[in-house]
């Protein structure tokens, strides 16, 4: 399995913006579709956004499209580009691999066999 490494979170004032990446090692992170989760005080974790493993193809929850935009290299980074920030995105986000490499994007998380430990995003009013 791929493990996996979350950053960048932080405090930041409504309407502002913060990057998360999400580090992951293995030779083959290329191959994994990838996402990102979160989860605020009091609810269940949630889909925020998905990329496919070359990065061509993307999903987003409704709450965030036009906002947030996930992308990664051919490396091992992938990232959850944040603006516009409400005090709802506020939360602890998660990226996750895919639990087999080589398959297509997913929203399920079900379908994700390594998660990282989480990155506090906090939303200031």
């Amino acid at each position: 399995q791929v493990q996996l490494v979350e950053s960048g979170g932080g405090l930041v004032q409504t309407g502002g913006s913060l990057r998360l990446s999400c580090a992951a090692n293995g030779r083959t992170f290329s191959m994994y579709a990838m996402g990102w989760f979160r989860q605020g005080p009091g609810k269940e974790r949630e889909f925020v956004a998905a990329i496919n493993s070359n990065g061509g193809s993307t999903r987003y929850a409704d709450s965030v499209k036009g906002r947030f935009t996930i992308s990664r290299n051919n490396k091992n980074t992938m990232y959850l580009q944040m603006n516009s920030l409400k005090p709802e995105d506020a939360a602890v986000y998660y990226c996750a691999a895919r639990g087999v490499p080589g398959l297509p994007l997913t929203v399920r998380s079900a379908d994700f066999g390594s998660w990282g430990q989480g990155t506090q995003v906090t939303v200031s009013s």
